[in-house]
């Protein structure tokens, strides 16, 4: 593999890692929205089980969705963050193995 070639490689996989990253960042936004569901749905629950709220069946079931939908965005965000994370991994130490094959050279302050 010629030096170009593994400069059009290394913006590839730059460009990969820009996705992971967006995916990762967007799992993490899912994520707390999933946390707050429950948390929302939990407290709902817990205020019509001690009487703080009035008891309502669509309310109640709103509330249980709202559970057991951000207990699934948690679990399935986590889990493809995890996996997106691990393939980063792997496309940065690929890009830094590309890297430290070309042969660079320090340039010289101008300045001095």
């Amino acid at each position: 593999m010629n030096g170009d070639d593994r400069r059009s490689e290394i913006v590839r996989l730059e460009a990969q890692i820009d996705e992971l990253e967006a995916t990762i960042d967007s799992c993490r936004k899912f994520i707390v929205a999933g946390r707050i569901a429950v948390a929302s749905g939990g407290v709902v629950l817990f205020a019509m089980l001690v009487g703080g709220i009035q008891f309502n069946p669509s309310v109640m079931g709103i509330a249980g969705a709202a559970v057991l939908g951000g207990i699934v965005a948690v679990g399935s965000n986590r889990s493809t963050a995890k996996e997106a994370l691990r393939e980063l991994t792997a496309l940065d130490a690929k890009r830094v193995a590309l890297i430290e094959q070309l042969d660079l050279r320090i340039v010289p302050d101008r300045d001095r």
